[in-house]
């Protein structure tokens, strides 16, 4: 009687500490985050060459749940001869798709706006990306985003990126 007793309660208490590191590592919403990549950006105009150079891209934004954020982004720098991209700015949604606790893909759509030294557009924009946790609060990415299609030409980027949740 004392073994299965002794074994109930050693079982209890493995439950129970099951039951506490599932909590500790979901996350608590909403959830902050910032986050920072190198963005490969190409203008492709309808006729001429495409130009295409590296900037850097600072993303930060609000989680409220497993499966949507708002997300803002940040970037400039780069020039491939004729253009310069001097700035972008933008504002998205951003849906998630949890594919397990540490991998996520997720699509954005939102309006942004970029400021070329020739020329400042703004428009409707869309992309989507993937993310994998490294550590409770860190996570790598990459995303691919067509942030301007304007009549005569497109802008799209490609970044690569960390991300830090608070």
């Amino acid at each position: 009687m004392k073994r299965l007793t002794l074994a109930a309660t050693t079982a209890a208490l493995f439950a129970a500490g099951a039951v506490t590191t599932a909590q500790a590592q979901q996350a608590f919403y909403p959830q902050p985050y910032i986050g920072g990549d190198a963005m490969f950006w190409e203008v492709n105009p309808d006729n001429g060459s495409s130009r295409d150079s590296v900037g850097l891209r600072l993303n930060g934004g609000m989680q409220f749940n497993d499966y949507f954020a708002v997300e803002a982004h940040l970037g400039g720098g780069g020039s491939d001869g004729a253009v310069e991209l001097d700035s972008l700015i933008g504002a998205y949604g951003k849906g998630i798709l949890p594919i397990s606790q540490e991998f996520r893909l997720y699509g954005l759509a939102g309006f942004t706006e970029v400021d070329f030294d020739i020329d400042r557009e703004s428009g409707f924009s869309y992309g989507a990306g993937a993310e994998f946790d490294v550590a409770p609060n860190l996570a790598l990415g990459a995303d691919y985003m067509r942030y301007l299609d304007e009549s005569n030409y497109t802008f799209d980027a490609a970044s690569v990126g960390v991300r830090y949740s608070f």
